[in-house]
């Protein structure tokens, strides 16, 4: 599923290298923004944070895809809402997908879909419903018999922020705050992404899987913090654990088990064998190193590590290629706060290839700015969050025309390299 060139070719899996097709694609880096599509729900449920709406691309769909290729990325990361899709068990509504996604098609974009971005339709309820695996499986089912041109997807984003926001913390969807709830998000999430996988393969079996996930790492304050630190270190590592078939640390198993996870559940994840398929999409922001007290509580501790040593962690752990999935800044007073981050997150990503670590691609996250999510979609205050590449008006920001320099500036430099993995990908049309 991969075309391996240069000094990688001895430890990932070959296929015939070609062009990207009739698109206008070629092998090469994969830059790629992201229109924000994160649809949880909060207040018990009454309301739903669909951001494609609050960030009004339901109205300038048209405008913000022409904004993709004003930047020069060939790839997006994008989707079609599962809650206003799947109307039901095997009904569909695909009526403003087929209008978008065409369009993708004539422009020689290529998309990343991502088919559940942190919530389920109101009909099923959360992620406590042992019935949402099979559906949502179903539903990808569908959805690539539908548009059997796409071949990228990641089917369940972010997976573990997913579980973690809403049965561990307790902001979104069914609120939970209990061990019991958050392995039955797990679990439930984690078959539901795995299924889904299988079901794009029966009709793509090319099909690649970009799995966005968020990359974290746990600081222990003192030393009364260290085992809290350690399980968190390992919590951390279970979706992917289990997407991956990998065995999860013993701690962790015993976790698992104590909290409803059935030994034949866990054999079930331990027999699937999708690497072959699979890109490791890791996500980076500020807030993702942590500091744990002796109690184990945990605050933000600010980028101590940075991206590349704590991606480097999950890539000695699975071995897979990468890519840079998502990662944003706000800009600030001074104008020049988001670009500067920019600059640092693609000095991770050179100094990780440098050292012979196979990152495909990055991607700055969103298009445009968002909305709430500096109270990470918890209260409905209205508040822009000035991260995008463009504002809300479609203007763009400084970290727009930086990235668009970036884009230009390496393109080729990068494509030329012989060090890197290439996606074996079809034509479009």
């Amino acid at each position: 599923m991969l075309d391996v060139v240069g000094t990688v070719a001895n430890t990932y899996p070959m296929s015939p290298a070609g062009p990207f097709g009739a698109a206008g694609v070629r092998p090469g880096f994969m830059f790629a923004t992201g229109i924000e599509n994160s649809a949880p729900t909060i207040a018990g449920g009454r309301i739903r944070r669909d951001q494609l709406a609050e960030c009004g691309h339901y109205e300038r769909w048209q405008e913000d895809f022409a904004l993709v290729r004003e930047v020069g990325c060939n790839y997006l990361r994008y989707g079609p809402q599962l809650h206003r899709c799947l109307l039901g068990a095997g009904r569909y509504d695909w009526s403003f997908a087929e209008e978008a996604f065409a369009a993708l098609r004539r422009q020689g974009t290529v998309p990343i879909v991502d088919l559940c971005h942190f919530g389920v339709p109101d009909w099923i309820g959360d992620f406590q419903n042992p019935d949402f695996p099979g559906l949502f499986a179903d539903y990808a089912g569908a959805f690539a018999r539908r548009f059997p041109w796409i071949q990228l997807y990641t089917p369940v984003n972010e997976m573990f922020i997913t579980a973690v926001f809403s049965a561990k913390y307790g902001w979104w969807n069914e609120q939970a705050r209990d061990d019991l709830s958050y392995v039955t998000a797990i679990k439930n999430i984690v078959r539901a992404n795995v299924l889904a996988m299988h079901a794009i393969l029966e009709v793509r079996p090319d099909a690649l899987f970009v799995q966005s996930e968020s990359t974290e790492h746990f600081h222990p304050e003192c030393p009364a913090a260290l085992r809290h630190a350690d399980f968190r270190n390992g919590e951390r590592f279970l979706t992917l654990d289990l997407n991956y078939g990998h065995r999860v640390d013993s701690g962790m198993y015993e976790f698992l088990l104590d909290n409803g996870m059935t030994r034949d559940e866990y054999r079930f994840f331990m027999q699937q064998d999708l690497r072959r398929h699979c890109i490791m999409g890791n996500d980076w922001y500020a807030t993702n190193e942590h500091l744990i007290t002796g109690t184990g509580s945990s605050r933000w501790a600010g980028e101590v590590f940075g991206y590349g040593p704590v991606t480097r962690l999950y890539h000695d752990r699975y071995r897979l290629p990468i890519m840079h999935t998502e990662t944003n800044c706000d800009e600030g007073p001074n104008g020049d706060e988001a670009e500067r981050w920019l600059w640092k997150q693609w000095a991770g990503v050179m100094q990780l290839r440098r050292d012979h670590v196979p990152v495909l691609g990055f991607t700055w996250y969103s298009l445009t700015d968002q909305v709430d999510w500096d109270v990470a979609l918890r209260q409905q205050r209205g508040r822009v969050n000035p991260r995008g590449l463009f504002d809300l008006d479609r203007r763009p920001r400084a970290a727009g025309r930086a990235y668009a320099k970036l884009i230009r500036d390496w393109s080729d430099v990068l494509a030329r390299q012989g060090s890197c993995l290439h996606p074996a990908l079809a034509a479009l049309d």
